[in-house]
């Protein structure tokens, strides 16, 4: 008999339309591969709903908080569905930017300075040099992330991150390229320079079409792209990830840049949207979207 897959997708996180396009396209491509496939649109009744539905697996296309963040994986696991992506205290870890940047620095994974403030602390003066990144703690696909250059006006009636949270990162601006890996069972597969054809790589400029331009494999010289790729396994090791991951990284390798490359963030549950970046790295090895949420079906697990 045909695996049955229950898809989870959409929720109510600010990343909820961009999880309903990825619930969709690993759908129709298990669908194509013979799977029984059941869609749901999280609410919150996604326990009871489940526990009816008795899937053998559960595909988690969910993004953002609630879905990402250990909270629907506590389920599952009370449940005791297997599930794709990584478990409950990972995600945890990987969603909370302040404790996953600890831990990659225990590992030697360099990331850039930072501080946690109020959002009274933020405007009651400037928390580090200009230009900084304001960002949530918590939050993915860099929602409600804004960068204050030297001239900008930053007062509280501006739209950004705080009128969500009082708990705030704010962190030192990083010049240089956009660099991206995805971590398939531990290891590296690419990696991607991303460059934005206006901006930098904010939400829009991740799932609107036309909006960056990919270049894979990265033009890079063979020690920084292992060293790279080397960094995103062991941030995939170090939170305890399984399945897939993606790794965010910063490079400044131009006159008067450092040549570092910085971490930015590790996402337990990549898009897998047409423009994503973890289905077009399979594609660029060999692999096709099917055989990539196939093989994320057969990895899935839980009480690990």
């Amino acid at each position: 008999m045909a695996k049955h897959v229950a898809v989870l997708k959409g929720g109510w996180s600010v990343e909820r339309e961009v999880s309903l396009i990825s619930g969709a396209a690993v759908a129709k491509a298990l669908r194509e591969i013979n799977y029984e496939v059941s869609e749901i649109d999280v609410t919150a009744d996604i326990a009871q709903t489940l526990a009816v539905l008795k899937p053998d697996v559960v595909f988690n296309a969910l993004h953002g908080r609630w879905g990402e963040d250990g909270s629907m994986q506590g389920v599952l696991e009370i449940l005791q569905i297997p599930y794709s992506h990584s478990g409950v205290a990972a995600s945890a870890m990987a969603m909370d930017k302040i404790l996953s940047k600890k831990l990659f620095q225990t590992v030697g994974i360099p990331t850039a300075e930072d501080k946690i403030v109020t959002k009274a602390e933020l405007f009651s003066d400037d928390p580090l040099p200009r230009p900084f990144v304001v960002k949530p703690y918590n939050e993915g696909s860099s929602v409600g992330v804004i960068i204050v250059r030297a001239d900008d006006k930053f007062d509280p009636g501006m739209v950004g991150p705080w009128q969500n949270t009082d708990q705030l990162m704010v962190e030192k601006y990083l010049p240089g390229r956009e660099l991206t890996v995805s971590v398939m069972d531990g290891k590296a597969l690419a990696v991607t320079e991303l460059k934005p054809r206006a901006g930098f790589y904010d939400y829009e400029a991740k799932y609107q079409e036309g909006k960056t331009d990919h270049i894979i494999p990265a033009q890079l010289d063979r020690r920084l792209t292992d060293l790279i790729m080397n960094y995103a396994e062991k941030a995939h090791n170090i939170l305890g990830c399984r399945g897939v991951t993606r790794s965010d990284f910063r490079l400044d390798d131009g006159p008067g840049g450092d040549g570092v490359p910085y971490i930015l963030e590790i996402n337990t549950q990549p898009g897998m949207t047409p423009l994503s970046l973890v289905p077009e790295q399979a594609r660029h090895g060999g692999m096709t979207f099917a055989q990539l949420v196939s093989w994320m079906v057969e990895d899935a697990s839980c009480g690990r």
